[in-house]
C-alpha cells in the first residue's frame, strides 16, 4: 500500500469511524462548494468520497453555491441532511450555521481540514479520540483555576476566571473536525487589554465587504467584562478600527462593542502555509486551530459574534500552570496529560514536532499585506 493511500484511508477512518461513530453500510452525505468557489480545495470531496466508498459507506454528493448572507438550508438540502447518517460540510454553510440549534441536524461533521494537504496530514490523522479527551483535560483545569492569565508577545495582557466554572452552554451544534480547539471562555469575569497586528477579521459566520480592515502598528484593544472600552495605539488604527466595527455593527443592527468570549487551537499539526493575507476568509476559517494562535469573539451578543480579534503566541496561565507558553501548548502540564500522551503516541508526536506555519507576514505577524 502506497503512503498517499495509507494517509487517505487513516484520515477517512479518523473521520467516519472515531469522529462520526459511523459504520460501514451507513449513508454519508457530503455537501460541497462548487469547485470554482476557492474556499475548499476541489478534489477535496472526491478524495473522502472514494474512501468512504473503500470502508462501506453509501455515499452521496450535494453541491451548493456558496451565499454570504444564508440563513437556512434550502427544502432540498434540509431533506438530504434529515435523510442521511452521518452529513459531512466541505462548505462554510455549516460554518454559518454552526451556532442555529435545528438548521442542520446533530450528527453533522464541518471539515476544518479545507484542502487535500490538510487532509492528507496528522491534522486528520491524529486520533479525533485522542483530542477529544484533550479538550477535557484542558476545559476541567480552566474550571479549576481560581486565576486564568493571558499575555503574548506583542502586549495582551488580561486575566480573570471562568465565572461559576462555566463555559458557554452553547459552543456548537455540530461536530468539529479535527477537534482543534476548547469550548469558548465566557469574557464576563475578564479584563485587559488584547494586542492585535496586521487586521481584524470576520468570524466565519457572516461574510461582509470588506471582510477585513488593515492596522499599521500593534493596536491595544482595552476590555472589561463584554465591553470593548477603548482603543489605544496610532491614530490611524484607532480610526480604522472603529470605523470597521461601527460598518458591521450597522449592516447586522448589533452591539458593536460587545465581547462574547475567546478560546485558543490545541492542535498542533494545524497548517496554514500562505500568508492570512492572501485569503482572509480561508484563514479564518482554518488556520485558528493551532495552539499558536487565541481569538475572541466580538460585535455583537449573539455567538460567535461578527468581528474575530487574533493574538498570535499566547501564554495561558492557571494559577501556577503555565499551559500554553508563547503558543506552545504543553499536554504534559495538565493533569492526567502524560498518561494521556501515553495512550495515544500519534498526539505526542504531534505536540513534539508542532507545526509553525499559520499564515504570518514579515517579521513574522499577522499582515494585512
Amino acid at each position: 500500500m502506497s503512503e498517499l493511500i495509507k494517509n487517505v484511508e487513516q484520515a477517512a477512518k479518523n473521520i467516519l469511524f472515531n469522529c462520526a461513530k459511523g459504520q460501514a453500510g451507513d449513508t454519508l452525505l457530503i455537501v460541497h462548494e462548487a469547485c470554482d468557489e476557492g474556499y475548499y480545495d476541489p478534489k477535496l470531496h472526491g478524495l473522502i468520497a472514494d474512501a468512504a466508498k473503500t470502508l462501506g459507506f453509501e455515499v452521496t454528493l450535494f453541491e451548493i453555491a456558496f451565499e454570504p448572507d444564508i440563513k437556512d438550508p434550502s427544502p432540498e438540502l434540509a431533506a438530504k441532511l434529515a435523510a442521511a447518517d452521518h452529513s459531512l460540510f466541505l462548505a462554510r454553510l455549516g460554518d454559518q450555521l454552526r451556532f442555529q440549534k435545528n438548521k442542520i441536524p446533530a450528527r453533522s461533521i464541518i471539515s476544518y481540514a479545507i484542502d487535500s494537504d490538510m487532509f492528507l496530514s496528522s491534522f486528520a490523522r491524529a486520533d479525533y479520540a485522542g483530542f477529544a479527551e484533550l479538550k477535557g483535560l484542558i476545559e476541567a483545569a480552566f474550571v479549576a483555576a481560581k486565576r486564568i492569565q493571558v499575555t503574548c508577545p506583542a502586549g495582551t495582557d488580561f486575566s480573570g476566571s471562568l465565572q461559576n466554572g462555566e463555559f458557554e452552554h452553547s459552543d456548537i451544534y455540530l461536530k468539529r473536525f479535527p477537534l482543534s480547539i476548547f469550548n469558548p471562555v465566557p469574557i464576563f469575569a475578564f479584563s485587559g487589554c488584547i494586542a492585535q497586528n496586521g487586521f481584524l477579521t470576520g468570524t466565519g459566520s457572516q461574510y461582509y465587504k470588506p471582510y477585513a480592515c488593515e492596522l499599521r502598528d500593534t493596536l491595544l484593544i482595552d476590555f472589561k467584562g463584554a465591553d470593548i472600552t477603548g482603543f489605544r495605539g496610532s491614530q490611524r488604527d484607532i480610526s480604522s478600527a472603529q470605523t470597521h466595527y461601527e460598518m458591521v455593527a450597522k449592516k447586522y443592527n448589533i452591539d458593536p462593542y460587545f465581547v462574547h468570549s475567546w478560546h485558543a487551537g490545541i492542535h498542533p499539526a494545524c497548517r496554514f502555509d500562505h500568508p492570512a493575507s492572501e485569503n482572509f476568509e480561508r484563514w479564518s476559517g482554518a488556520a485558528f486551530g493551532n495552539p499558536r494562535l487565541l481569538h475572541f469573539h466580538s460585535c455583537g451578543k449573539i455567538p460567535p459574534g461578527e468581528i474575530s480579534i487574533n493574538v498570535v503566541d499566547p501564554s495561558i496561565r492557571l494559577d501556577d500552570a503555565l499551559i500554553w507558553e508563547k503558543g506552545v501548548l504543553h499536554p504534559e502540564r495538565l493533569r492526567g496529560g502524560d498518561m494521556l500522551l501515553a495512550r495515544f503516541p500519534d498526539l505526542a508526536r504531534a505536540f513534539r514536532n508542532p507545526v509553525k506555519e499559520i499564515g504570518l507576514g514579515p517579521a513574522e505577524r499577522l499582515s494585512f499585506s
